[in-house]
């Protein structure tokens, strides 16, 4: 298995998550890793981006995974909450920049704790 931190820029209304929007993220996350067969080992939303602890099969290259989660959960809260596309610039619900860190054994309980405690310290 291959572990990677992931961090996504979003433009969730203007930069705030509603609590209704951040939860469906979180479940339409959920759904995703569950659909493709990845892990999300920890998952923080905030204000201006989502921090995210991925464990995957090798076969999965970084680039497609952040591909398919912007794509889908994008398409799948526009559904739920049309009137996200409107509060947002130019209707897009990501920004196309991210980071993706592969994590070893030895920094991945260090990387996991880091994503947990983001929101306390938001």
């Amino acid at each position: 298995m291959q572990r990677f931190s992931n961090s996504v820029d979003n433009s969730f209304v203007g930069g705030t998550v509603g609590c209704k929007i951040e939860e469906d993220l979180k479940t339409i996350l959920h759904e995703i890793a569950d659909e493709y067969g990845f892990n999300i080992v920890a998952l923080e939303t905030m204000p201006d981006h989502v921090h995210m602890l991925i464990d995957a099969r090798p076969q999965f290259f970084p680039s497609d995974m952040v591909k398919i989660i912007k794509g889908n959960t994008a398409r799948k809260l526009f559904i739920s909450h049309p009137e996200l596309k409107e509060k947002l610039w130019g209707g897009h619900l990501w920004n196309p920049s991210y980071c993706v860190v592969t994590v070893s054994d030895r920094s991945f309980d260090m990387v996991r704790e880091y994503i947990e405690s983001q929101k306390e310290k938001g």
